[in-house]
């Protein structure tokens, strides 16, 4: 219950950061506005978030005849968790990676690279699968998707305020509503509003990364397997850039954007030399 709290919590504080830049925006006005399309996301994101994120990427769900024995190890795996079998999906992209979405387990799915496919053995995949499959059976999927669809609307909305800005489109400080911020202050709030977001990003999503590998080195009884896993991908996403939305990175299994110098000060990931070494020690045990 204290995780669920938490949790609720910092996604009232991506809502919060919403209704913040939007009064930034327009004063009364745009706080009003910002507190319409902060509920209509939150309610959206319920039941959308997953769809919009699939349709982010262009995901092309395969049937069992396209790929019988990647389904077979899903299936298997979702029978592991007493889970419904999720749908499975696959993005066109070399860079090699992994991510659940879906509101709850009955409408679970779980999406993969091509890149991942020849990249990673059956068993070092199975691996992969039942990490995913770990955030399924945790109920973390439907978390993950409205932070990163929240994240994704204040980048955009910060994008907005930060132009309006610079063309004196923003409200003056005295504004007798008192919503103005003036050109410093919208420049401000554009840069901090989507730092602090990736903050709360990674308040919500490292504590399940942990919690994911444990869940799925327990479906898949190889901890080792997935612990190979992670390292290859660790190692190619810092070789093979991926072409993803920055407000998705908490969904994936490693980070998608690794390779680049800044990312690791903001990454929604914990280390990956960590979590190798906590499912090394669960192979131990």
């Amino acid at each position: 219950m204290t995780s669920q709290i938490k949790t609720a919590l910092l996604l009232g504080l991506l809502t919060a950061l919403i209704l913040i830049v939007g009064q930034a925006m327009g004063g009364r006005t745009g706080l009003v506005i910002a507190f319409g399309m902060a509920l209509v996301m939150n309610v959206g994101s319920y039941w959308f978030s997953d769809k919009i994120v699939l349709a982010m990427y262009g995901a092309r769900e395969l049937s069992p005849a396209d790929a019988p024995g990647l389904h077979a190890m899903v299936e298997e795996l979702a029978r592991n968790g007493g889970i419904p079998k999720p749908r499975v999906m696959i993005i066109a992209q070399e860079a090699p990676n992994a991510f659940a979405t879906g509101r709850d387990p009955a409408h679970g799915v779980v999406a993969v690279t091509e890149g991942i496919l020849r990249l990673l053995s059956p068993e070092e995949l199975r691996g992969v699968i039942a990490h995913e499959l770990g955030h399924i059976k945790n109920r973390d999927i439907l978390v993950q998707s409205i932070a990163a669809v929240l994240g994704g609307a204040i980048v955009m909305m910060a994008n907005m305020l930060q132009w309006g800005a610079i063309f004196g489109l923003g409200r003056s400080s005295d504004d007798e509503e008192g919503g103005g911020s003036g050109v410093v202050g919208s420049l401000l709030m554009a840069i901090l509003a989507p730092i602090a977001a990736s903050l709360i990003q990674m308040a919500i999503s490292r504590s399940r990364e942990y919690l994911a590998d444990a869940t799925g080195a327990q479906l898949s009884g190889t901890p080792l397997a997935l612990a190979g896993a992670l390292g290859k991908l660790d190692a190619y996403s810092r070789q093979i850039p991926m072409n993803a939305n920055p407000a998705t990175e908490n969904m994936f299994i490693v980070n998608p954007f690794a390779g680049m110098s800044m990312a690791s000060l903001f990454s929604t990931h914990p280390p990956t030399e960590d979590r190798i070494r906590r499912l090394r020690d669960m192979a131990g045990r």
